[in-house]
């Protein structure tokens, strides 16, 4: 047992997708022409008044209650004061004790265990702009020059802070997971690493294992995958170990991950809450969220992953399934959901789904808003298979003519010629003519070289043009020659 308990807190940033920023008119928009979405309130220009985005709180409330947060009758937003190059007005508007979400949670399971993580809020801030730095890498220590792009500024951007309750890189990793599949369920964001839309910074800190008190907290910067994030928390738990078996002493600061040195890097000591200064904005009033705004969002709330894992585990599907099929897109996850609702069976379905369906998917290159499949096309597929109608192989050639558009999976079957013989007589006959061809392997077999029976099967397959049913030839191979 390790003599040391890492303690691990997660904060995200969510950008949300809404039209317009969170204080102006200027569209909120990804890879555009750098500077081409600003105005003079993106720019903090004297004069330049904000006004609140009313559809971004509400998506806010909706992050909220689908984490379980008490939401707040009334909430204000603060100033938060610090200078850097992509912040214009050296100010970010942000909310500081009066948040519009607290006291949440989100339930996690890791290696068969269930951990509840406390969130602690959720709240409403601007996006800053974007630092471009030039040079070697693209980082700011080996920069020759950094450009700055305000496209971003202004942008509406949810802080969900969560309580210190994660003990673990792998815990951190299913949190942060987790998290992003709520987000993207609700549709208030894209919700994507890739392009910053959702971003992750990890406070970690260590201490020994029956302590109360924390260790000193160190912020953990730039993991822009899920694999980045555990491996950077787990680096970061070891290098805090090894100082203090070494006698050394923490400094509470800010570390950015270096992906290619596997190890995280000091950046600045970390800044507490009084280094920002915060006071109430002094151009916004006082948001309001009646009763009646709450309940109209918490009905419109759609299932949520954790709800529907639980479902797709009461339908009998093993653990892997259920977490593979939970995450899967939600066009893959309808079929599935179709089908089983016409009578497919669950299992075979989930397997179907993210196995073929998912490979054929990623082979044509083609988005699931643009499949041509459906539930009742997958409940036809698997009782064909199911009733030998067709073969397992063939099956997935049909699934190929449905997802190509040539007609539902009965029609392709038939113009494809891949309807399953399941005729005694004429696989009899098969049988015949393969026996009268291998005498020798009569013997072998009626000598014990069970073996021998795939040989034979594979030659009536091969004799029928592979259309016989296999189960079906091999009982009337073996009463042949029993």
């Amino acid at each position: 047992m390790s003599t040391w308990e890492p303690v691990i807190g997660i904060e995200v940033h969510v950008e949300l997708r809404t039209i317009s920023k969170m204080f102006c008119g200027c569209p909120v928009s990804f890879g555009g022409e750098p500077n081409t979405a600003i105005c003079p309130t993106c720019l903090g220009l004297p004069g330049a008044l904000p006004v609140t985005n009313g559809t971004a709180i509400e998506w806010l409330a909706r992050i909220g209650l689908a984490l379980h947060c008490r939401i707040a009758p009334s909430s204000v937003f603060h100033r938060k004061n610090y200078f850097y190059a992509d912040l214009p007005k050296n100010y970010q508007i942000s909310q500081f004790d009066l948040p519009v979400c607290t006291d949440g949670w989100l339930e996690v399971t890791v290696d068969g265990e269930e951990i509840r993580v406390g969130i602690e809020r959720a709240h409403m801030e601007e996006d800053t702009g974007k630092s471009l730095h030039q040079g070697l890498g693209g980082r700011i220590h080996s920069a020759t020059s950094t450009l700055l792009d305000f496209n971003r500024s202004g942008v509406p951007l949810v802080e969900i802070v969560s309580r210190p309750d994660l003990r673990s890189a792998a815990q951190a990793r299913a949190y942060a997971q987790d998290l992003r599949a709520v987000v993207a369920e609700l549709g208030v964001s894209d919700a994507r690493m890739e392009e910053g839309s959702i971003r992750f910074d990890a406070n970690v800190s260590v201490r020994p294992t029956g302590q109360e008190e924390f260790g000193t907290k160190v912020e953990i910067k730039n993991m822009n995958s899920f694999r980045s994030l555990e491996r950077a928390i787990a680096s970061e738990i070891e290098r805090q170990i090894a100082v203090l078996e070494t006698g050394g002493v923490l400094t509470q600061e800010t570390r950015h991950w270096d992906e290619e040195a596997g190890a995280t890097q000091g950046m600045r000591s970390k800044e507490g809450s009084s280094d920002y200064r915060y006071f109430t904005d002094p151009d916004l009033t006082p948001m309001v969220m009646a009763p009646a705004t709450i309940d109209r969002l918490k009905a419109d709330l759609p299932e949520l992953p954790a709800d529907r894992r639980g479902r797709y585990s009461h339908l009998g599907l093993e653990s892997h399934l259920v977490n593979v099929l939970s995450s899967s897109e939600s066009g893959l996850r309808r079929v599935f959901d179709d089908a089983v609702a016409l009578g497919a069976d669950p299992v075979m379905a989930a397997n179907w789904i993210t196995g073929e369906v998912t490979a054929a998917l990623r082979r044509t290159e083609t988005a699931t808003d643009d499949m041509l499949f459906t539930g009742p096309d997958l409940t036809g597929l698997l009782k064909m298979v199911s009733e030998g109608a067709v073969s397992s192989s063939a099956a997935k050639e049909v699934l190929t003519g449905v997802m190509a558009g040539e007609g539902t999976p009965a029609a392709v079957a038939q113009a494809r010629d891949l309807i399953q013989v399941s005729d005694e007589g004429q696989i009899n006959a098969a049988v015949d003519e393969v026996l009268g061809a291998n005498p020798d392997a009569i013997v072998r077999f009626r000598g014990g070289e069970e073996k021998v029976i795939g040989f034979l099967v594979g030659q009536v397959m091969k004799a029928t043009g592979g259309k016989a049913d296999p189960k079906l030839v091999n009982s009337l191979l073996r009463q042949a020659l029993s």
